[in-house]
């Protein structure tokens, strides 16, 4: 098998398993460390009234970022979930990548219309091209800062935008173990090392200068090759001043990212 025997540092949460047997099929020695865990909302009061203008007065556009997302509005709708279905049928769906198709096509649903680049700016692109101005838009998106330029433009654009982020990263989970790779990872003990997301390498970081150990970490990502989903997650790295070495050339998802690494084995 062409990974056979390979080392591969999987920080990923969400499809940890998933993508694990992905890279063992194919050989590799795949060590889990989970980065990412998400959580409900200990206030879901915003998330609720975001549900509700949904469900009374449809959007124009709904806008998913992330499969999750969904499933998490939709647990959060309770009883009233079949209402919330029936009003995103009405809206045109807005995806940025394959993950919110699948969690759409849980409950019946299709995108209208699916990002040409699976990223907000690309979101935004596709929604500019629909002439915003005047739409009513619902935007879901993920915790943290990164999707927020998404809301600031439209409404620039002089649509009334409605965000909603139904869920939250408990990210002080597995402290310890993020502690352990960082330490193997600076001893040089992975032939590589596959990032998913752009939270992973930020958590990493975390952790890193809540230990006093970001020279180590440092270190170990400067002197072990990184595979990375897609250009955000390019982007991610850069801002750390790193690089990598394996990057799927479209499709960013598992599949892509695993063939990706295969071809750089056996390169």
């Amino acid at each position: 098998m062409i990974l056979n025997g390979l080392s591969i540092l999987i920080p990923e949460s969400r499809e940890l398993d998933l993508f694990a047997g992905m890279l063992e099929t194919e050989g590799a020695i795949a060590v889990r460390c989970p980065l990412v865990r998400i959580a409900d909302l200990e206030d879901s009061a915003e998330a609720l009234a975001w549900i509700d203008a949904a469900i009374t007065t449809p959007f124009d556009y709904t806008v998913l970022l992330t499969g999750e997302g969904l499933r998490k509005l939709l647990a959060l709708a309770g009883t009233r979930q079949p209402e919330l279905i029936a009003a995103l049928e009405k809206s045109a769906l807005v995806v940025r990548g394959p993950k919110p198709v699948r969690a759409l096509r849980e409950v019946g649903l299709s995108p209208s219309l699916v990002a040409a680049t699976p990223t907000s700016q690309g979101v935004l692109e596709t929604l500019m091209a629909e002439n915003p101005k005047g739409r009513r838009i619902g935007v879901q998106l993920y915790p943290g800062d990164g999707a927020l330029p998404l809301v600031t433009t439209l409404r620039e654009l002089g649509a009334a935008a409605f965000p909603v982020t139904p869920y939250r990263y408990a990210n002080e989970a597995e402290s310890a173990r993020v502690s352990d790779v960082i330490r193997d990872l600076a001893a040089g003990k992975f032939g590589l090392i596959a990032f998913t997301a752009s939270t992973q390498i930020e958590r990493l970081f975390a952790v890193a200068h809540e230990n006093d150990m970001t020279s180590q970490l440092q270190a170990g990502l400067r002197n072990t090759p990184i595979a990375a989903i897609g250009p955000v997650m390019e982007r991610a790295l850069a801002a750390y001043g790193l690089k990598s070495v394996v990057q799927p050339q479209a499709s960013f998802h598992l599949k892509p990212l695993v063939r990706a690494i295969m071809a750089w084995r056996s390169a």
